[in-house]
């Protein structure tokens, strides 16, 4: 064994101890990072030959790179709806690493991950009060969640068009229909060969609204003339958290056939509060749908999972399975999450949810969910009342989109960059009907009043800053 290779195996238990004293540090000091940091890259160093052991390469690591570390883990880091990881998550994610089990098979070959997988998507249907009619898997985002839901739609549409999809690729356009579909749902479509191109934009309810008009979506559903299709709806935009009308959408399936996925990456959690779940009803009819973990779950990064109909178990096999490699056995002998989502190995990635699930069960996720939420309201309130900002639209739920009152594009995107250097804040710019704003989306378990407080503060002094610059 390579001598440096063997000393830091005997010395695993001080490696590990110190790392984690590393990681214990930054997140004592969480709340203190800054949001944004100067980023100046360090200096290249090239690959030694020998190698310098973990000990050493921790110590170049945190002398290189740890200043350049922000708070995007922190209760004021609100761009991308981005959440944190809760104490229960990071147990869970740290013990995923360590176990290193590839998910793959149920069939007892020492891979308990797929059994904890299986659990924890039983574990969040009920979070989310949806029935046991779905199967559900892990994939590292969003982006991969919708492109394995689509990619079963896409084998749904082929069936009906006479032909398989997954073994003879397209032939025939399919056909999508969206009012204001996520970046990452087109670019799954391109990825799918589908067309980035093939979407129909349906009409959205008003100047305000991003929810899809029902009327305008029979029209488009009736001009197809019995052609199967994708509908691709939102439980949850990004700018507005603006939701499609489940069970108007539910009733149309009454009438028509189409795959009905629902893009609900961090909305769905309006599920799990009496106050919000409204918005959601219905959505128990859908055939897929897509929520992202590292969202409102606050688990780490590269966690989201989605739900398919048990009923297209099949299909999904059919897009997924490795039916060429023989050790991997028989793709419909034995389920096995190989033959299910895009990946073939996989990190433990159910285990940073099952902890926190378990320790904070429905009522701990309810409030992190109501508690952000009114604190979305308090910033939104703020806004109104203040001569200097405006809405772009109403605070439904998480997510404040905002602007400068009277400024033009170039007067936000100073406000905007202002605020974000001075570190305490972070957000993101956007459009939105038309004018030049801002995002503000609050997911982050750690996030509180006196956080809320603090922005208004920088922001107040960001609008003093510019307007003395002007005179």
């Amino acid at each position: 064994m390579n001598p440096i290779l063997k000393e830091d195996l005997q010395t695993i238990n001080k490696l590990l101890s110190d790392t984690l004293v590393q990681g214990l540090t930054y997140l004592s000091k969480l709340d203190e990072t800054p949001t944004s940091v100067d980023l100046i890259s360090p200096t290249e160093k090239n690959l030694s030959s020998v190698g310098v052991g973990g000990q050493e390469a921790l110590k170049e690591f945190i002398d290189r790179f740890e200043s350049l570390m922000v708070a995007s883990s922190g209760p004021r880091y609100w761009g991308f709806v981005t959440g944190g990881s809760t104490p229960a998550a990071l147990m869970g994610d740290l013990l995923a690493t360590i176990y290193d089990q590839n998910t793959q098979t149920t069939k007892g070959h020492g891979d308990v991950s797929a059994i904890v997988e299986f659990e924890t998507i039983r574990l969040l249907l009920e979070l989310f009060g949806l029935p046991d009619d779905f199967m559900g898997g892990f994939v590292t985002g969003a982006t991969m969640s919708n492109f394995t839901c689509l990619g079963a739609a896409r084998q749904w549409v082929g069936k009906r068009q006479g032909y398989d999809i997954a073994r003879s690729g397209l032939t025939e356009p399919i056909h999508i229909l969206s009012a204001v579909p996520h970046s990452s749902s087109i670019k799954a479509l391109s990825m799918l060969g589908i067309g980035s191109r093939q979407v129909t934009k349906i009409p959205t309810l008003g100047p305000t609204r991003e929810a899809i008009d029902m009327s305008q979506l029979e029209e488009a559903i009736l001009r197809l003339n019995g052609e199967p299709f994708i509908l691709i709806s939102s439980g949850g935009t990004v700018n507005t958290v603006d939701f499609d009308d489940m069970k108007a959408i539910s009733a149309l399936k009454e009438k028509h056939h189409f795959w009905w996925h629902i893009d609900a990456a961090f909305g769905g959690f309006a599920a799990i509060s009496p106050k919000y779940k409204h918005l959601l009803e219905g959505w128990e009819r859908a055939d897929s749908i897509t929520i992202d973990g590292h969202k409102w779950l606050n688990v780490p990064y590269e966690s989201a999972f989605f739900f398919t109909r048990k009923e297209h178990t099949l299909l999904q096999i059919e897009t997924f399975q490795n039916s060429n490699a023989p050790y991997l056995g028989d793709p419909n002998e034995n389920f096995n999450y190989l033959n299910f989502l895009p990946e073939n190995s996989r990190r433990f990635k159910a285990l940073a949810a099952w902890f926190t699930l378990k320790a904070y069960g429905k009522d701990g996720y309810r409030e992190i969910v109501e508690r952000t939420v009114n604190l979305a309201q308090e910033l939104g309130q703020f806004i109104t009342d203040s001569a200097a900002f405006e809405l772009l639209a109403p605070t439904r739920l998480n997510t404040v989109c905002f602007t400068l009152t009277n400024g033009s594009e170039k007067d936000v995107n100073a406000f905007l960059s202002q605020l974000n250097d001075r570190g305490k804040v972070f957000m993101t710019p956007t459009f939105f009907n038309g004018r030049a704003g801002i995002r503000a989306a609050l997911v982050n378990w750690r996030t509180t009043t006196e956080d809320v407080q603090i922005v208004k503060e920088e922001m107040n002094q960001v609008v003093q800053n510019l307007q003395s610059t002007v005179r």
